[in-house]
């Protein structure tokens, strides 16, 4: 006999978040150990809340968790096909190249600026932060250290120019969900959004300025740099022609053909590269599509700059993902994430207070559901009849589901990409995300806009005017 079913209260979602954020903190904090387990026990916490408290079956949840879990599916094969691809662009030379020729091309003083600019552009033609991080950014890693900027600075410049360009580009998956989320138009929404996010580019850049002034101040250290120079020389034959893999899966990608087909075009012409410019067989390729790339060049920075990649090395990754869509699903199944989010709403009295509920209800999806999908259905769902009722334009939900859902995406570590930047650019989430300066900033100016009334068209004009 099936028992009835309850309505979420705000005390019920109360207990599996705290439950969750004790382990997390004691987990991490305390023993410096991975964000799985808690993640485990958080679910744990969420199903008993669920069956016990609020009368589902457990092979309710269990469905629905799987349901969740499916979701999902796509970023993790992306993962692993990157891995393999890195690994492939490590052993053909692809990004040792890169390295090479950049510590020709970029300065200290200049590195921070060029690299969210260039990690822009590239995600705005290929509609990827994803693909932009996993190929431009991890090369662009290797220039920063042979240049003696600290990694996580190199991080957080690459996530916030990939996450702008990934943004404003309308191949971007997550450009076409949040208008049709809220009722908009791709491009109504696209131009809507220049309003906040160029004027936080803008302050992104000033701030990498400033800071890489720091760096542009002191000598370079040409001897480190003609040291990582000669290995990769010594080891690797640098033709122009390694570097024709990531032009051409840029270019495909921009051709909108779907990303798995692209990235897996990719590992494989690194396989080609490494055959025929490195004197690889079958089984290094193999391996190094498989368990990653081990220097050898004989000089251990070095080394340990052009090591990793492979599909092993995205498995961690994964099972993160996997763990914390589980919770998520269970989360939103019981209702326990909408009774959270109807009490952010109560805040909202006016319009200002509106965009900020929204951006915190965004936010709280992308750290209990770790996706940042679900942060733009779900609140784009919830609060577009509110949007309505209250005379205001869906481009401003929509807008406002990307300023908080997309980019605060990246800075939750168990989140689908704050787990992806975080293993593709070899740096924890939590190292990178201080100078994510556009992921930071955004919200906070779209905030502020809305409050003053920057770029929204007031309701009550409107219906005069009608």
């Amino acid at each position: 006999m099936n028992k009835e079913r309850k309505v979420a209260t705000i005390w019920h979602a109360l207990i599996p978040i705290v439950i969750l954020v004790a382990s997390l903190a004691i987990a991490i904090l305390v023993y410096e150990a991975d964000p799985h387990i808690p993640l485990i026990i958080g679910s744990i916490a969420a199903g008993l809340v669920g069956v016990f408290g609020l009368g589902f079956t457990w092979d309710d949840l269990e469905k629905n968790a799987i349901n969740t879990i499916s979701m999902a599916m796509q970023a993790c094969l992306i993962l692993m096909v990157v891995g393999s691809l890195i690994g492939t662009w490590l052993l053909g030379g692809t990004v040792p190249a890169m390295i090479y020729y950049g510590l020709n091309i970029l300065s200290p003083g200049i590195f921070l600026i060029a690299t969210c600019v260039i990690c822009s552009i590239v995600a705005a033609a290929t509609g990827s932060s994803w693909t932009t991080a996993g190929t431009i950014g991890v090369a662009l890693i290797g220039v920063g250290t042979g240049l003696g900027i600290p990694v996580p600075l190199c991080a957080g410049a690459i996530v916030s120019g990939a996450y702008f360009g990934d943004k404003m580009s309308p191949l971007s998956d997550t450009t076409n969900l949040a208008p049709a989320m809220a009722g908009s138009t791709l491009f109504e929404h696209i131009k809507y959004m220049f309003y906040t996010t160029t004027p936080s580019l803008i302050i992104a850049l000033v701030l990498y300025g400033i800071i890489g002034a720091k760096y542009a101040g002191e000598e370079m250290n040409l001897e480190n740099i003609a040291m990582i120079q000669g290995a990769l020389s010594e080891s690797f034959n640098l033709s122009p022609l390694v570097l024709l893999p990531p032009v051409i899966v840029i270019t495909i990608v921009v051709l909108k053909v779907p990303a798995i087909p692209g990235l897996i075009c990719g590992a494989i012409l690194g396989g080609i590269t490494a055959a025929i410019f490195q004197g690889a067989n079958l089984g290094d390729i193999i391996n190094a599509a498989h368990y990653g790339f081990e220097g050898a060049t004989g000089v251990e920075a070095v080394d340990e700059l052009i090591s990793g990649g492979g599909l092993d090395s995205m498995l961690w990754t994964v099972s993160l993902i996997l763990l914390a869509m589980v919770f998520g699903g269970i989360m939103e199944h019981t209702g326990m994430l909408n009774a959270l989010a109807s009490l952010i709403l109560k805040m909202a009295v006016n319009t200002g207070s509106l965009v900020v509920a929204t951006m915190l209800t965004s936010l709280l999806i992308n750290i209990l559901a770790a996706d940042q999908y679900l942060s733009i259905v779900i609140p784009g769902r919830m609060y577009k009849d509110v949007y309505d009722e209250r005379g205001l334009e869906p481009r401003l939900l929509s807008r406002t589901l990307e300023d908080a859902g997309t980019l605060t995406s990246a800075l939750v570590p168990w989140n689908t990409c704050g787990a992806f930047m975080s293993t593709a650019l070899g740096v924890s989430t939590f190292a990178y995300a201080p100078y994510a300066f556009l992921n930071l900033v955004n919200p906070i100016v779209a905030a502020v806009e809305a409050f003053l009334g920057i770029g929204i068209v007031d309701p009550n004009k409107k219906k005069k005017a009608a």
